[in-house]
């Protein structure tokens, strides 16, 4: 059965054909003519300017929508009886649609499928589908392509509540009202999502889903969690106390040392520089519970005073080094409130010299001057007081000065955080009740809206406050780089118990102050020194289950603004038309401890990234991604809320590490993903960054804030997007120079060894011609010789030679050949003329006898031979040997009793 029917529409006797989704169950005739078309005969009295709400398999845009849930009854007023909304619903029987689970190939690992819903609807974008939960996220199929859609699918740690609000659709009819009330599921997200999905009426698809929510969203237990389910096989974590000792070696200039398990288990790990050194006090976490097990003190203080010392302070939280500088000693240091109880005049001299040691001295000798930096409003310290706490006095701290910057606590967070969300899902472009803001209240807000109602809708971003308390968390960071970096003092901060508030504020100065955390390897160093290893309560802020329990006691978060243009709900009741169900009904996060601290400071992360955009390896992607993983609890890096807690847990273990799945999508693109920043430029920013005050007004981080209200406002990385794909045809086009360079540099020298060659080749042409010339002068030499003995020398073409002796009748025939002499040691061929003699009388043994003693080297003074067996003294041979080339004949193999002295 198709999901769209097609009905006949009667308006003002005017009919036509339009299309409805079929997840409205209408009242409606069969046409038995055609089997999946379906007629309804409609009068209503709206206008004409209003069109019917129309089924698409893509998301739509919210600006062709004209009806929604939140006005549905106020056009019913306003219009009479004629409505969509108001048309009787009937129930239909439900179609079985099955999804194969062997199909879902998006299911991660161990996830499992809990409970499906079919023919749900998303509200928001008014996508027909699937609805399924796993043990690890909600998700939504798409009816047309089976595709996931992002907006519908969100994992359950990041749910912050859902409830399962009943619209009821008021008619105007006498008659008894059997319209069947809408079944909603609302879910609202920790990352700034608030979605509505719609049931079919009277079945019971939506309890299903909800009851799989209640379980599987808040498991009683930590490792019923699905980062204990999919285990570390795949993303397999190393230890982060080995990494927090590698940072702590790198602040102290200890780059030499390398940190193993081997030295933690020994404890070995303590070694120090001339200031500072590195102390195991706490590594059974006896003296601080929610501090690492290894902490950078004052080297003049012994472990001893260390221990008296924590106790002046809240849960023992003493002050200590968070980050060095390398060439002046100031240091950044933080702890909790001291407590100087109601009167503020307890006081601890171990405290105080702790706090002295801190300040360390200048290089001319004074005292270097320490800032205490209280992060509170004035009247908030003071009011911890009556429970013990309080702030320092400057009067006991030797050089000091006590600063407060005014930053709320986690509860104004909190509710500054929803009213943020609220103002994201009422104006934004997919809203949760279906109804873009340009169309809302007859489009007065945006189009068509007076100025002051305008202006009315934008101010409600300021009452929101968010973006203020941003300002004045960068704006108190940047405070404290500038008093380190400029007046080389030392800056020690805290709030009331040191992890929340101080933990944003010192990681944000020390991003500003070294340009090592700006990288990736540093940002993922500075989360879990200044976040992880120094007790930020990670299950109790993001409202999950942890080993205390803390997690798992009901609550309800407090939804009302502080303004007056703030519902309630995201569902904004109007006149009484929408009606909830009981309390029961719904389920949150149970803790008053849900506040989001860590986003708050991601998001100043991102305005810092915005006002540099060239001293950041990391781009606004990857903080979102950072933060989704985050929020997701999919990895084990963020569970519990210390260190020591997650050492209990075995949490490095069992679970998959946050850390090495970053690291692995970008080791797949390379420099070409989109988490690395394409204006990265390390010399342009390899200093401490100081924004001026006036530098400090932060925006909406559009990548987070506007990606599910406004998607297509979101895509402020675009420029991103088009510089990294300029970036990667660069590289394409150097890595195409490289190889032609590389292709020209093989032909150059493929060149140079041809022209060697062609050398070499000339050089044994000019020796073969010189050899030649020589043999040639030889030749002459011996037709000279010859002839002078009255011979006359006559070369054929053929090579034969005739030798005419003058003196004789007889005719010598003489053929000159080249051939190989086995006597010749190099092989080389050899010139010989044979003499054919004709001897009949004695006149020709005495020519003969003259030639022999002409030519031979080897003839003595007497007319005797040296060499007796040669065929030259033979006279019954035929054959006299005449040598042309007297250096050949020089290396023939000669017995040496030829040369022996008679």
């Amino acid at each position: 059965m198709d999901w769209f029917w097609n009905i006949n529409v009667t308006r003002e006797h005017d009919t036509y054909l339009t299309t409805i989704p079929r997840f409205l169950f209408f009242h409606f005739t069969r046409n038995n003519t055609t089997r999946n078309t379906h007629t309804l005969s409609y009068v209503t009295r709206r206008s004409r300017s209003s069109s019917a709400v129309a089924g698409m398999d893509m998301p739509k845009q919210r600006a062709t929508r004209t009806t929604s849930l939140r006005d549905a009854s106020e056009s019913s007023k306003m219009e009479g009886t004629g409505s969509w909304d108001a048309i009787e619903w009937t129930k239909i029987e439900p179609i079985s649609r099955f999804v194969s689970h062997a199909n879902l190939d998006f299911l991660l690992e161990a996830e499992q499928v809990v409970a499906e819903g079919h023919g749900v609807v998303l509200v928001n974008t008014d996508d027909a589908g699937t609805l399924m939960v796993t043990n690890y996220r909600l998700i939504f199929l798409s009816e047309g392509t089976r595709k996931v859609i992002a907006l519908g699918t969100i994992p359950l740690a990041t749910i912050e509540k859902f409830n399962k609000p009943v619209v009821k659709i008021q008619s105007n009819t006498r008659a008894v009202d059997k319209t069947p009330a809408q079944r909603l599921l609302q879910v609202i997200g920790k990352d700034m999502r608030i979605i509505v999905f719609s049931f079919r009426p009277r079945t019971k698809q939506r309890r299903v889903v909800f009851d799989a929510l209640l379980r599987c969203t808040k498991p009683t237990r930590l490792w019923d969690l699905y980062a204990f389910a999919s285990g570390s096989s795949r993303y397999k974590n190393t230890t982060p106390l080995v990494r927090l000792l590698d940072e702590y070696f790198r602040l102290l200039c200890l780059g030499s040392y390398r940190a193993t398990i081997n030295i933690i288990e020994n404890g070995s790990f303590t070694l120090s520089n001339e200031l500072w050194r590195i102390s195991s006090v706490n590594s059974n976490y006896t003296m601080c519970q929610s501090y690492p097990f290894a902490l950078v003190v004052p080297k003049i203080i012994s472990d001893d005073e260390v221990l008296q010392a924590c106790s002046f302070r809240a849960r023992c939280r003493l002050p200590v080094v968070s980050w060095c500088h390398p060439l002046t000693g100031a240091v950044v240091a933080r702890s909790s409130q001291p407590l100087v109880g109601l009167m503020m005049n307890m006081r601890s001299n171990l405290d105080e010299k702790l706090v002295a040691a801190l300040c360390g001295k200048l290089d001319n000798g004074l005292r270097r001057k320490l800032y205490i930096v209280d992060a509170r409003p004035r009247k908030n310290a003071l009011a911890n007081g009556a429970m013990g706490g309080g702030s320092e006095s400057s009067s006991n701290y030797f050089q000091s000065e006590v600063v407060f910057l005014g930053i709320d606590n986690i509860h104004a967070m909190r509710e500054s955080f929803v009213r943020l969300r609220e103002y994201m899902d009422t104006h934004g472009r997919t809203s949760s009740d279906g109804m873009s803001s340009f169309l809302r209240q007859g489009g007065s807000t945006w189009g068509g809206g007076n100025l002051s109602s305008m202006s009315a809708s934008v101010s409600t971003l300021g009452d929101s406050g968010w973006l203020l308390h941003v300002q004045n968390v960068l704006a108190g960071a940047a405070w404290i780089a500038a008093r380190v970096a400029m007046e080389n003092a030392s800056v020690l901060v805290h709030c009331s118990d040191g992890w929340d508030r101080t933990s944003q504020l010192v990681s944000l100065a020390n991003l500003l102050l070294d340009p090592y955390y700006r990288t990736f390897t540093g940002f993922q160093a500075l989360v879990e020194k200044d976040w992880l290893a120094f007790g930020h309560p990670f299950s109790d802020r993001v409202g999950m289950p942890s080993v205390s329990g803390t997690g798992n006691a009901p609550f309800e978060l407090s939804r009302q603004s502080s303004s007056g243009n703030f519902p309630p709900s995201p569902m904004r009741q109007s006149s009484g038309t929408f009606s909830s169900q009981p309390p029961a009904s719904s389920h949150s996060h149970s803790s008053n401890n849900y506040s989001p601290i860590f986003l708050q400071w991601v998001d100043c992360v991102s305005q810092l990234s915005r006002m540099y955009p060239f001293a950041f390896e990391f781009s606004a992607a990857f903080l979102v991604d950072f933060v989704d993983c985050m929020l997701s609890c999919r990895f084990g890096n963020f569970l519990c809320n210390s260190e020591r807690e997650r050492q209990q847990c075995s949490v490095f273990e069992a679970c998959g590490c946050l850390w090495v799945y970053l690291d692995d999508l970008r080791t797949a693109e390379g420099a070409s993903h989109v988490h690395y920043n394409p204006f990265y430029d390390p010399l342009k920013h390899n200093g401490p960054l100081l924004p001026p005050a006036a530098a400090l007004a932060p925006t909406l981080w559009p990548q987070f804030h506007l990606r599910w209200a406004c998607p297509e406002e979101a895509q402020a990385g675009e420029i991103e997007a088009q510089c990294r794909k300029l970036v990667m045809k660069y590289s394409e086009m150097l890595k195409a120079k490289e190889m032609a360079e590389r292709k020209a540099k093989e032909a150059t020298n493929s060149m140079e060894s041809l022209h060697a060659e062609l050398r070499r080749e000339k050089q044994l042409n000019s020796s073969a011609m010189n050899m030649a010339k020589s043999t040639s002068k030889e030749n002459m030499a011996i037709k000279r010789a010859i002839q002078s003995m009255g011979c006359q020398v006559h070369v054929s073409g053929s090579g034969e030679c005739t030798v005419d002796i003058e003196s004789s009748p007889d005719i010598l025939c003489c053929s000159s050949r080249k051939e190989s002499t086995s006597n010749v040691r190099d092989d080389k061929k050899d010139m010989s003329v044979s003499v054919l003699v004709t001897a009949d009388d004695d006149e020709g043994n005495n020519a003969i006898g003259r030639v022999c003693e002409t030519l031979c080297p080897f003839g003595s003074g007497d007319g005797g031979c040296r060499w007796p067996n040669g065929g030259c003294a033979q006279l019954g041979s035929q054959y006299v040997g005449l040598k042309a080339n007297f250096d050949a004949f020089d290396q023939l193999s000669i017995d040496d009793s030829y040369f022996k002295s008679e």
